[in-house]
């Protein structure tokens, strides 16, 4: 890596482009494949106590059985409000409720959900990479503002190939995240 005498911050790029990958991940979780995850509720936001708050801030979220995903909600009064942020929170399942306990019942998927899911897998993970691209494009920018105040043409070129390299890896996360995300959805 080049001298830093110039403000290229590849550290700022590199947490960038991790948070890029986080924020896919969760996209991931959220997507239901055919086995039970306490993960496809992180995306559901529950009205408690007048403000919107994380499902597993109102109960505990347990996986008991493969087909099945549970809600044991720690107040009596939220079990209508969780019940209703999860059936409108476009997941698909429809809960059903025994005291505090709310059981979701996993579905099979069928053939043609797959293949919906998978396409929005897809879209996913290319928001991901254009996310990393633009954070490449901020880098690259970086670097042609230090250029013009000085920076040698051989320090450029490095720089370049240092923020190239990190968006090759970045990318590739991302596409071989995607390929693990659409196996897991195909499979019967």
């Amino acid at each position: 890596m080049p001298e830093d005498d110039f403000d290229i911050d590849v550290d700022d790029l590199q947490r960038r482009m991790d948070g890029a990958m986080a924020s896919l991940k969760t996209e991931f979780a959220s997507l239901r494949t055919g086995r039970a995850s306490g993960s496809i509720l992180e995306p559901v936001m529950v009205d408690a106590y007048g403000q919107m708050t994380p499902i597993n801030q109102v109960g505990t979220v347990n996986v008991p059985e493969p087909r099945m995903v549970t809600v044991n909600v720690w107040d009596k009064g939220l079990v209508g409000s969780v019940e209703k942020a999860i059936r409108e929170s476009g997941l698909g399942i429809n809960p059903q409720t025994n005291g505090t306990i709310i059981m979701l019942p996993i579905p099979e998927l069928n053939e043609e959900r797959r293949r919906e899911l998978s396409k929005v897998a897809a879209n996913y993970a290319e928001n991901s990479r254009i996310s990393v691209r633009n954070i490449r494009r901020d880098g690259m920018d970086q670097i042609k503002k230090a250029k013009s105040v000085g920076m040698s043409e051989d320090d450029q070129k490095l720089w370049e190939s240092e923020v190239q390299n990190m968006t090759d890896s970045q990318i590739k996360a991302v596409d071989l995240a995607l390929e693990v995300k659409q196996s897991e959805i195909m499979e019967v």
